[in-house]
């Protein structure tokens, strides 16, 4: 029933190929108005909604809190073998400064004080010190001398008065006052740390060090769900004016990261491109030997891509990162059916494809088309309904992103069948008339791997082997998925920042002529340096931990203040010069206002029995006195209701940021977790950026795997349904799906021995070793059981599937593997995974269905006529 129907249907589309051609542009362009209509804007990962108490956190800590907002970029200076604490380095930070101040674009995009750096504390006390001296000379009794220098500036002075300060003094004396700034037990400047500002590596008290770091704060002027443009261009511009100041300087910034990314990638597809084409081209025109079914393919890929592009717009669906894979789904089916459908009609104009009067002469072009395209058509419309079914049963996940891909991908599916399964026959049939009709030109041409050649001979050979060893080979596949099932299970699913920062190029890359030699990239190696040496600013270099419950007991402070003694080295959560934790909280806030604001250090003081520094009791108004004395700072780490009462705390952890989400995640947890075990009567949730980011990768992977689990299940009813209907065969649909099942296990183990990770991002990227190996494994199944009805013998059949069929399914894999293969050489690490996967993904695909699915079908012909179930 379903081969008559697939065949009345090449008939009718053989038979009205002009007005089939009609139909396809109209509706076109009835898909393509929806570009007009526009899409949703792009969508961030971050911005998914998942329930957990750590996002629930995090939204509590952006409605109750303050100081977070703006952007914050590093910049850091390095002397690896010499001292960036001279007179002359940190003159040369305050120049810079001076500098970027200047531009009015930059300075436009700076917030608050702008830079403050080591240069900054130590010139501020240069010039605090200028005016105790002065002062001294002005005033001649001494105890309006000391009451008029007996406290710190509270806020830094102008740049230029830093500048002059550190100016008139030479060298030894910068020196001298960089000791007393960086003595252990200075209070020069009263609460403020000079060490957040060295690396790691700095011995406390010395006035020399291998590198320091200064933040850079800027305005965050771009609105709801959008970059702040001018912060970040101005973050580029400013590392551009560090490396003229500096030998050996660096900014990181998101602006920066975006900057090298996108450059990273623009040189990445300067390199590839050509030599993509190039290869692209070879092995379709070893494949097709015709220039006009080259073209035909490319025109049916464009139309594919304007269909996607429509449907986007349609359905109002927002770009984002997971949508990335759908394009490149659909090329690898577009050429898999362009190369189906013309080389099916090849065999039937060259009387290689029987027909069921077994005629084996030469066609003409429209009988040919609908012989061939008659005995391919069923095949084709079976991978998109069992794909499109399968990739559309993740819409029910509840993660939006995972939803539009179901949507876009199923849409997509649909597109390519359009474009190769009712425009490309219709096409082929009129050009290919008219050439030769017209101009005489014979269009008849072979089929790949079906006349001789290497090619032909390799896979008759393969057929060979399969028909007398098919235990053999079933049993290497299924070792071979057992063991890809074992390396799975080792497999890294952590995700990483800096797993998506740029790469330097190879060092054969800097010999391409012209334009194409692509640009130094170091922002990888800055990345890691900066992380593991610093405190880093800003939500990616901090994790939070949010306490509520009894936060006004006084011991709930001396556990914060001794917490931080549980901090392993080896831990993500940064550790000061000094060894002690990178934390600040309220601990750190109340001490570090009082060594600023004289009358709330009296507060304390008498609320302080043991004299630490922090109350031992009436700790609700100490916290109210702090707000009063310095309400940013208090509203940084405090929480109040209208009344005043204290609803919260938060602590700010200084992390690691190139150790995986997962990683700084779980290390928060581990803090907050003790402070829940050493004080009573408060809750204490780990959150903030990073830690939502590992609870939103998580959610995202699990909800993947799922997808791909449901998409397995959902093909196989349908596949079972279909052979059933067709054959009255209940085993031939998971029979089909087999090699899918082991190619996918054979990628997992391939990208456990490559150490590429297994998250969200490259979940997405192995969903096209499920659409293009069911794609495969249908026609070759398809086919044989075709062959098999026309055969005499098993071995003919067999033989009659993978040289033609599997001579197909040859030219597509080689393509699109060729195609996606070469991005492994890009610059850009997402694109370097993208590239390795995805060719591997159609390479395990291809062999499975040429080696293990002819082996299984075998095996399953010889039990049913052992049992006599024919």
């Amino acid at each position: 029933m379903a081969g008559r129907l697939s065949q009345r249907y090449a008939k009718l589309l053989t038979t009205h190929s002009k007005l089939v051609i009609l139909a396809v542009v109209v509706v076109t362009a009835l898909v393509i108005a929806g570009t007009a209509v526009g899409g949703a804007g792009e969508q961030d990962i971050g911005g998914f909604e998942v329930d957990s108490e750590e996002t629930a956190a995090s939204e509590f800590v952006r409605s109750n809190y303050g100081g977070d907002d703006g952007v914050v970029a590093q910049l850091v200076v390095r002397n690896e073998s010499g001292d960036v604490l001279t007179r002359d380095s940190l003159l040369a930070g305050l120049y810079l400064q001076q500098t970027v101040r200047e531009e009015r674009k930059l300075n436009a995009t700076l917030s608050g004080q702008g830079f403050v750096g080591i240069e900054n504390v130590v010139a501020t006390a240069a010039v605090y010190e200028d005016r105790q001296l002065a002062s001294a000379g002005r005033q001649q009794s001494a105890d309006t001398d000391t009451a008029t220098g007996s406290s710190p500036p509270t806020s830094a002075p102008p740049l230029s008065a830093q500048i002059d300060a550190l100016e008139s003094r030479d060298s030894k004396a910068v020196e001298q006052l960089l000791a007393d700034v960086l003595d252990p037990d200075s209070d020069t400047l009263g609460g403020q740390d000079p060490y957040q500002f060295l690396p790691r590596s700095y011995d406390p008290g010395s006035t020399d060090a291998t590198a320091r770091l200064t933040l850079i704060t800027q305005v965050d002027d771009s609105g709801e769900n959008a970059d702040p443009t001018a912060a970040y261009n101005a973050q580029v511009r400013i590392d551009g004016l560090a490396d003229q100041q500096f030998d050996d300087a660096f900014v990181f910034g998101q602006g920066v990261s975006d900057d090298a990314s996108s450059r990273a990638t623009g040189d990445s597809f300067a390199i590839i491109t050509p030599f993509a084409l190039v290869l692209i081209l070879f092995v379709l025109g070893i494949t097709y030997r015709d220039v006009l079914d080259i073209l035909l393919a490319f025109l049916g890929i464009a139309l594919v891509m304007a269909w996607l592009v429509g449907i986007m717009g349609w359905l109002a669906i927002p770009m984002n990162v997971i949508l990335i894979a759908v394009p490149f789904l659909l090329i690898g089916l577009s050429i898999d059916y362009a190369l189906h459908v013309v080389m099916r009609y090849r065999e039937a104009r060259e009387g290689t494809l029987e027909a069921d009067d077994t005629d084996t002469t030469t066609r003409g072009i429209r009988p040919a088309m609908a012989l061939g395209f008659g005995s391919v058509v069923l095949a084709l419309a079976a991978a998109t309904v069992s794909t499109a079914v399968g990739f559309l049963s993740n819409v029910v996940s509840p993660l939006p992103a995972i939803q539009d891909f179901a949507v876009l991908s199923a849409g997509g599916i649909f597109a390519v069948f359009v474009a190769f399964g009712v425009l490309l026959p219709a096409l082929k049939i009129e050009l290919d008339g008219a050439i030769e009709n017209r101009l005489g030109w014979n269009r008849r041409k072979p089929a790949f791997g079906v006349d001789s050649g290497l090619a032909n001979s390799a896979l008759e050979r393969l057929a060979v082997v399969t028909t007398r060893a098919p235990v053999a080979i079933v049993v290497i596949a299924l070792l071979l998925s057992t063991t890809g099932a074992y390396g799975a299970t080792t497999i890294d699913t952590e995700f990483n920042q800096a797993d998506f920062l740029p790469e330097d190029a190879p060092d054969w890359a800097q010999y391409l002529p012209g334009g194409l030699a692509p640009g130094e990239y170091t922002i990888s190696q800055d990345f890691q340096y900066l992380s593991d040496n610093f405190q880093v600013g800003g939500d990616a270099g901090q994790s939070q931990v949010l306490i509520r419950g009894a936060v006004t007991d006084p011991a709930l402070l001396e556990t914060l203040d001794t917490a931080d003694d549980s901090v392993a080295d080896s831990s993500s959560i940064q550790l000061r010069p000094d060894g002690r934790a990178a934390v600040a909280g309220p601990h750190t806030a109340i001490r570090d206002v009082a060594a600023d604001n004289e009358s709330f250090a009296q507060f304390v003081e008498r609320n302080d029995p043991d004299n630490d520094g922090l109350p031992d009791e009436n700790v609700a108004a100490v916290y109210a006195a702090l707000y009063d004395a310095d309400r940013e700072t208090g509203s940084q780490y405090i929480s109040r209701a209208d009344n005043g009462t204290v609803t919260s705390i938060r602590l700010l952890l200084s992390v690691r940021s190139s150790e995986s989400a997962q990683t700084i995640a779980g290390d928060t947890r581990a803090y907050a977790d003790d402070i829940k075990r050493n004080a009573a009567g408060v809750s204490a949730v780990a959150t903030g950026g990073t830690v939502t980011t590992a609870v939103i990768q998580d959610a995202l992977l699990e909800t993947l795997i799922e997808g791909f689990t449901v998409t397995l299940v959902v093909i196989l009813l349908f596949l079972t349904g279909l052979f059933w209907a067709r054959y009255r065969s209940l085993s031939l649909g998971a029979l089909v799906l087999v090699p899918v099942v082991v190619s996918l296990s054979w990628l997992l183990g391939a990208m456990s021995l490559l150490g590429i990770a297994f998250n969200s991002e490259t979940a997405v990227i192995t969903s096209l070793a499920i659409g293009l190996g069911v794609d495969y494994s249908i026609h070759a199944g398809e086919r044989f059981v075709d062959e098999r009805e026309k055969s005499d013998t098993l071995q003919a059949a067999l033989r009659s599937t993978i040289t033609g069929t599997g001579g197909t399914l040859l030219a597509s894999a080689a393509t699109t593997a060729a195609a996606f293969g070469v991005l492994a050489v890009a610059l850009s690490p997402p694109l370097q995974r993208f590239g390795i996967v995805t060719g591997l993904a159609i390479i395990f695909a291809f062999v499975a269905v040429v080696t293990m699915l002819p082996g299984l079908l075998v095996l399953r012909e010889r039990a049913l006529d052992r049992w006599n179930l024919r």
